[in-house]
């Protein structure tokens, strides 16, 4: 379960990014607690728009970003943007512990941020395929995803009790520091030791050969179109899970941070299993998406705080299996030379519909209550999941097609993407 571990280099990269997303996951708790509850009263729609303009960067940066993951030393680059990251956080801690930050602050901090995580993202996803050979791949991703939703187990907590203790601004300032960790980690690791790696070379047009790859490919499409309805629509839990606990079961910071980290217990447990897996599946991609639609339908009608944050483990444990089998389907499947960009497609389509998706969804639970805030964008994904099921469903019952026909048509046939 733990076999990439043994690579020297991605321990480095593991426990460094594990200090850092306990960070990363204090400063969503506090960020979202600060917007509702100190600069607003309770107003979800500028919630929204702060993780809006968070996410708003990568909808037009991202291919950008992957051109230049698949041309520049990706470890140089990831010093620069986990540099960025820090800084904005520890101004966002200094304003809010001086007892000068205002909402436009917020808003313009979130913007940076989002500027910088633009170009880390692709980045960051890619480099762990310099890390450890094609063999163990799918168990470093399913490890990434365990690390980052272990920091999602205590980082909530952490957050929530800091909160009520002493505020906001603490959870900025740790997350601030947590960066030197990722940054200490690239620094020392061994550059022998790096999976050989062809850069891409500077010549014009790659943006548009990256769209143009991903547009031959019907799975990645098919892949592609239902991460962008569940990400945009469905998964907004710090937004909704803020709205649940203050507006509908009346609760405070230890309650909500509470929320985030039963909910990294379902994605702990998804990502664990992935790793057990091994290789990502047809089956596991479509059900978590069918499960979670159906998991966030039922936590929307939950009565009581408690049935409501019993409902977050099913919830977790199927929007991970999802985004896990989906994420390592596209490592695995993609050509070396275009994975940068199609892992910077990938991350505008699942991050980029937050401005769209954000607003829309705190709009939603302003105006007709926080449980049609998580309702809505359930039901939306339990829509989409649907609708690839039946898909999937209409090719297997089509006449069956020789392998060279399949590759004719766009599928890349992948022996791990298995049904």
């Amino acid at each position: 379960m733990f076999s990439a571990l043994k690579i020297p280099n991605y321990r480095l990269w593991t426990a460094g990014a594990l200090v850092s997303n306990i960070g990363t996951w204090m400063q969503r708790v506090a960020q979202d607690w600060l917007v509702l509850t100190v600069l607003t009263n309770h107003d979800g729609t500028a919630a929204g728009i702060t993780t809006g303009l968070q996410f708003l960067p990568i909808l037009f940066l991202g291919p950008f970003a992957g051109v230049l993951a698949d041309r520049m030393n990706k470890r140089k680059l990831l010093v620069i943007t986990q540099s960025a990251m820090g800084f904005f956080a520890l101004c966002l801690g200094i304003l809010v512990a001086t007892g000068t930050a205002q909402l436009w602050h917020v808003y313009v901090l979130a913007l940076g941020l989002g500027l910088a995580s633009a170009f880390d993202a692709p980045a960051r996803q890619a480099f762990v395929s310099e890390l450890v050979p094609s063999s163990e791949l799918p168990n470093a991703v399913a490890l990434n995803s365990a690390s980052f939703n272990l920091a999602r187990l205590a980082g909530p907590g952490v957050a929530g009790l800091l909160i009520a203790a002493f505020g906001t601004a603490p959870a900025f300032l740790i997350n601030a520091a947590s960066f030197v960790a990722v940054i200490f980690s690239l620094v020392r690791m061994r550059a022998e030791q790096f999976q050989p790696v062809t850069l891409a070379t500077r010549e014009k047009g790659q943006i548009k050969e990256g769209v143009a790859y991903v547009l031959k490919r019907p799975d990645l499409l098919m892949i592609f179109g239902l991460a962008f309805m569940i990400a945009t629509f469905g998964l907004n839990f710090q937004l909704t899970n803020a709205m649940m606990a203050t507006d509908i079961f009346g609760v405070g910071a230890g309650e909500f941070g509470l929320l985030g980290t039963i909910m990294a217990i379902g994605t702990l447990g998804g990502a664990l299993l992935a790793a057990r897996r091994g290789k990502p599946r047809l089956r596991y991609l479509l059900g978590g998406a069918v499960g979670f639609g159906i998991a966030a339908i039922i936590a929307s009608v939950m009565p009581t705080f408690f049935w409501y944050a019993v409902m977050m483990v099913p919830v977790g444990l199927a929007s991970l299996t999802f985004l896990n089998s989906a994420n390592t389907t596209i490592q695995l499947g993609v050509d070396p030379a275009y994975r940068g960009r199609v892992i910077a497609l990938y991350v505008v389509v699942v991050q980029g519909g937050t401005p769209i998706g954000a607003p829309l969804v705190g709009w939603l639970g302003t105006e007709f209550g926080a449980r049609w805030s998580v309702g809505g964008g359930a039901i939306i994904s339990l829509i989409a999941g649907l609708i690839a099921v039946a898909i999937v469903l209409h090719q297997r019952h089509r006449k069956p097609r020789t392998r060279a026909e399949l590759k004719q048509a766009g599928y890349r046939l992948v022996p791990s993407f298995g049904h």
